[in-house]
């Protein structure tokens, strides 16, 4: 294809929103290193561009023509991209084109069997395939006391069913790489705490010093929240006096932990410079992408012991790669070994017969599942509306939204303002059946009237301050509008405008300047001088200075200092906050790690490419008591068809590793 052909091609993807500049600039950039290259070559390194930007680590070549089938490709296309596809020779001759066993070893690009990679995230895939792998060996000693422990922390016993919470623990101790996967409630927490108990219970007959162990999220609200739910947790723990006080509760963000260089893809922690620790457990891990998973591996010492803790289900990072989702593919089916499974039998007391499959894979052994949730009980209809959804049976879905409910409401609609109005203002609570404890849902009024009845007078002081201002976060936090989309009308930016204004009109606010009282606030960068990392939620509220005098500040719940408390409030001045957005209305991915009494989400009134099974089940989970769904029925039927698939490699890597 001739350079000015190849331009106006480019260009037209581009127009037709097929193609980002950055996409268009890669392509240039391959055409003018290599202009004896495959006259596809570009118009490929612009879909491997295009591709990680989808969140994809990879363009798998044998399935370009799903890709193609998108429409609205420029003429010749397709033929270009299938014939090279058809003939990987063609990309091998390119200097621009590396392969796994060396060839052109600074190209761009690297062509592993059908998948056609940017280099960088083929080597972040590598390291993190090849570090995982090296973990994959169960003790070949079983730890003393394992047996005794196992039985002490789980007492009660149900012969006809494992209890996957022990599993989950036995398997982790065994092991230097261990996933524990389940849905909201199903105890992911409460099996983490009595693991690290487990852990420091067997260390300490063979070692004088405890185990250094260090908590980590991917967000600073997910690690606030597991923060605060380990602190209950440790104290319900059944073990020595001295064990208890060697667990930590303090929680760090993974940028926190590693050590995130400002401006830099770089950490101070690295191969170079490990972390000093023995045990690290991750949580809400489904949000973490390729590339911070193979930093975190990077920086783990060779004999430290990794916990993954999260929801398969869940949506997926927002950068690129599914990490999680890959290495429990396999978890809803067990796939154990007959070796793990005697091996459990007898160390744990849990029969997993009906789990175990002949194709049975080393990382499979490193998989729990936690399969029965305590939150959401049998007559739940957040818990079966999840299930449903995660089956994929829209008729079912919508079936049961139509019934009454105690927890869950449906309105059938797009979000035109009187029914968002009755929605943001008292939760739109009549369109639930009563519940049994009496409560009720909340809507955004409930916290602005919090806000003004229970202020301290003001000659209190700054403590009297502080507790108010996390009782009126926290009140925020019992309700939380969710969409989809940024932009448009059903978007974050639209809907926000939309609830500000009401708000305003029923009198709850005084949006007439950029910052008012009881403005809510998220952090969209990692802002290291004040300590507050993307995710974070604020809120504008009138405190008091050094002389009393009232001024506006944003006041951010954020983890404690260790030995502390489980959270602090920490008061920002609104003009030294930097990237940041009103919060009345977030995204499902931004409300990950998170979790609200009442959550309601707005589904757009068109068709979009992000309305996904994961998106809708990640929303409807966001909520503990309560949910509300505004959408037709044609958007919810279509989210629940539409499930997310991101090109990988990684699960190939695995399961190319034999003998389990």
């Amino acid at each position: 294809m001739r350079h000015d052909a190849l331009s106006a091609s480019l260009d037209l993807a581009a127009e037709r929103g097929l193609l980002r500049a950055l996409d268009v600039a890669f392509a240039h950039f391959l055409a003018s290193q290599d202009p004896g290259a495959a006259a596809a070559l570009p118009l490929l390194g612009a879909l491997v561009s295009r591709q990680q930007a989808d969140g994809h680590l990879c363009l798998d070549l044998a399935d370009w023509a799903s890709l193609a089938d998108e429409g609205g490709w420029p003429d010749g296309w397709r033929a270009s991209v299938a014939t090279i596809a058809g003939n990987p020779s063609l990309l091998e001759a390119s200097v621009l084109v590396g392969l796994p066993e060396g060839t052109h070893g600074g190209s761009p690009l690297v062509l592993d069997g059908t998948r056609l990679y940017l280099r960088r995230y083929w080597n972040h895939e590598q390291r993190v395939a090849q570090a995982i792998g090296r973990r994959l060996s169960p003790s070949a000693q079983m730890p003393a006391r394992l047996r005794e422990q196992l039985a002490r922390l789980f007492p009660t016993r149900d012969e006809g069913t494992p209890d996957w919470q022990r599993v989950a623990c036995a398997l982790a101790a065994r092991s230097p790489f261990t996933v524990i996967t389940g849905g909201p409630g199903t105890g992911k927490t409460t099996t983490v705490v009595r693991l690290l108990g487990l852990l420091q219970t067997l260390h300490r007959t063979d070692a004088a010093r405890p185990l250094r162990i260090r908590l980590a999220a991917p967000t600073g609200k997910a690690a606030a929240r597991l923060q605060a739910s380990i602190s209950t947790q440790i104290a319900l723990l059944d073990v020595d006096a001295e064990v208890r006080t060697s667990i930590p509760s303090q929680v760090d963000t993974l940028h926190r932990l590693l050590g995130a260089r400002p401006d830099s893809r770089r950490f101070r922690h690295d191969r170079a410079n490990p972390l000093h620790l023995d045990v690290l457990v991750i949580d809400e891990a489904s949000m973490i992408d390729l590339e911070m998973m193979s930093a975190v591996l990077d920086a783990l010492p060779d004999d430290a012991r990794l916990v993954l803790l999260g929801d398969k289900d869940q949506l997926s990072s927002v950068e690129a790669g599914a990490v999680l989702g890959d290495l429990c593919l396999r978890a809803e089916a067990g796939h154990y070994s007959q070796a793990t499974a005697d091996w459990l039998r007898t160390t744990s007391g849990d029969t997993v017969d009906a789990w175990i499959h002949s194709d049975a894979l080393p990382l499979d052994q490193h998989v729990a599942m936690l399969r029965h949730s305590h939150r959401f009980g049998a007559d739940s209809g957040i818990g079966q509306l999840a299930q449903r959804i995660n089956e994929g049976d829209a008729l079912q879905a919508l079936h049961l939204l139509g019934e009454p409910h105690g927890d869950i409401a449906w309105i059938d609609a797009t979000a035109n303002t009187a029914r968002l109005a009755e929605l943001v203002l008292d939760g739109g609570r009549h369109r639930f059946a009563a519940h049994d404890d009496g409560g009720e849902p909340q809507g955004y009024r409930h916290y602005l009237q919090w806000l003004r009845d229970q202020r301290p007078h003001a000659q209190a002081d700054i403590a009297s301050f502080e507790a108010w201002a996390r009782g009126v976060l926290q009140t925020f936090g019992s309700f939380q509008l969710l969409c989809a989309l940024r932009q448009g009308p059903f978007g974050t930016e639209g809907l926000n405008r939309q609830i500000a204004a009401i708000l305003q009109q029923a009198g709850l606010i005084d949006a007439t300047q950029e910052w008012y009282e009881g403005r809510p606030v998220l952090v969209t960068r990692n802002d290291y001088s004040l300590g507050l990392m993307n995710g974070d939620i604020g809120i504008a509220l009138r405190v008091p200075d050094e002389q009393g005098r009232l001024h506006l500040r944003v006041a951010f719940e954020v983890p404690g200092q260790s030995g502390d408390e489980a959270t602090r409030i920490r008061l920002v001045l609104p003009s030294r906050l930097g990237e940041r957005e009103t919060v009345y209305a977030m995204t499902v991915h931004k409300s990950q790690g998170s979790e609200f009494d009442h959550a309601a989400l707005v589904l757009p009134d068109a068709a979009s490419a992000v309305l996904t099974r994961e998106l809708l089940y990640t929303g409807v989970t966001r909520a503990r008591r309560w949910f509300t769904l505004l959408g037709s029925e044609e958007r919810v039927a279509a989210a629940i068809g539409q499930s997310t698939r991101r090109h990988s490699g990684l699960w190939s890597r695995f399961s190319a590793m034999t003998s389990a």
